[in-house]
């Protein structure tokens, strides 16, 4: 057995990931934290103009992404992900430079505040398909599974600590502080992009393609494709289904039982720290050698949490549920991602991750309008419920899939 490195401690341990990869996800997590104070603050100003304004604001981020985003993947296959993301990180430079000093002069009037979010819709629209694609041209295929998960434990810390930063940096400086904060992370993502250089040769789409053709062609890849068909069927379906049970049901029950603010924070931290847990160990010991299975059981798992914060009949039990959803959440996240991304040719992986995108963003604006109408309709409980149900479905029908079940990890 030893010459299979069993018993060699030194052998069995992973090897480390590429120092270029960590520098770059150390700038993207930097950038991630900076985002999610600016997005706090953002929200903070528009609820001072009202209900309708602060929903003005986020559809002005969300629509122009979503419109844009097939787009964004097949300029990104086109042009170069890394290319792509300097310009991004440059023009968001210029955005959080010019939102600090129209603040700083002009508060925060209902139009900065839309046209900001408008423009911040627009690059997220490239930016992020190429972002998403960069660890595949900085990691091998055996190391993509422990970069995606130290990538997803840093995006759940940033996210933890963004809105908490950006209340201090609104008590401090206003939104023009938080906004001077975003623009000093793009200017470290910028270093940083310019400095390190892909690793692995990536072949890249066809210059005398059109553009829009290329966009459709990545959505005809992914609809004809075995694994990943159901790869995105799934991915909507946890977007859908599970992404708002902590954010739009989670304060629907707490306000149920009467419990405060604090219980539901509680719920939602539980489930960040059950994702970050897994992405930890994912990180550490790797993923489940049947990675189809592994995402499909973790739907499986998410929904036994679901069920447990729909019934829960005290705050320590819905805590502990939201830990068990985020475990499950990550087992899910830790596997769909290296699946899909060493599942597309390498010319179509910028609009693969804009595709993914794209179906989580239509999912979870259709779902959070659904639920919140059935659980007025009908009360928080069963809503909860209807997304365990949904969630489950989708585990037990990933299990069941033959190409899912069958595919198997890289070596």
């Amino acid at each position: 057995m030893a010459a299979l490195g069993i018993d060699d401690p030194v052998a069995a341990r992973p090897a480390r990931l590429p120092r270029t990869y960590l520098v770059w996800l150390a700038g993207t997590q930097a950038s991630l934290l900076g985002d999610a104070a600016l997005y706090f603050a953002l929200g903070w100003a528009a609820a001072a103009h009202g209900g309708s304004t602060a929903a003005l604001v986020l559809t002005a981020v969300t629509l122009p992404r979503t419109l844009l985003l097939l787009l964004g993947g097949a300029v990104g296959d086109r042009f170069g992900a890394r290319r792509v993301q300097i310009v991004g990180d440059a023009a968001m430079l210029v955005v959080t430079l010019g939102l600090a000093i129209a603040a700083y002069r002009l508060g925060t009037p209902v139009w900065l505040l839309v046209t900001i979010a408008a423009l911040i819709g627009v690059v997220d629209a490239f930016h992020l398909p190429a972002s998403g694609s960069m660890p595949r041209r900085l990691v091998g295929p055996a190391q993509l599974p422990r970069a995606l998960a130290m990538r997803q434990a840093g995006g759940q810390i940033a996210a933890l600590l963004g809105a908490p930063l950006g209340a201090v940096l609104i008590a401090s400086g206003g939104p023009a502080g938080a906004a001077l904060l975003d623009a000093g992370t793009f200017a470290v993502v910028l270093v940083v992009l310019v400095c390190v250089r892909p690793a692995f040769d990536v072949e890249r789409a066809p210059r005398d393609e059109r553009l829009t053709t290329g966009a459709v062609a990545g959505v005809k890849l992914a609809f004809a494709d075995p694994v990943l068909r159901p790869a995105l069927l799934m991915t909507a379906v946890a977007a859908g289904f599970l992404l708002p049970v902590v954010s739009l049901l989670n304060p629907l029950l707490a306000r149920r039982h009467g419990w405060d603010a604090g219980a539901a924070g509680l719920v939602a931290g539980g489930q960040s720290l059950g994702m970050i847990a897994v992405a930890l160990l994912v990180t550490r010991r790797g993923q489940m050698q049947r990675i189809g299975v592994g995402a499909a059981a973790g739907l499986c798992v998410a929904a036994v949490g679901i069920a447990g914060v729909a019934f829960a009949p005290t705050v320590v039990v819905a805590t502990v549920a939201g830990i068990v959803v985020g475990v499950g959440s990550g087992m899910f996240a830790c596997h769909i991602g290296p699946l899909v991304l060493t599942g597309v040719p390498d010319t179509h992986l910028s609009r693969m991750q804009a595709l993914l995108t794209l179906v989580q963003s239509a999912a979870l604006l259709l779902a959070n309008n659904a639920l919140g109408a059935l659980a007025d309709g009908t009360g928080p409980t069963t809503a909860t419920a209807l997304c365990a149900a949904a969630i489950g479905a989708a585990g037990v029908a990933g299990l069941f899939n033959g190409p899912m079940r069958g595919l198997l990890r890289s070596a």
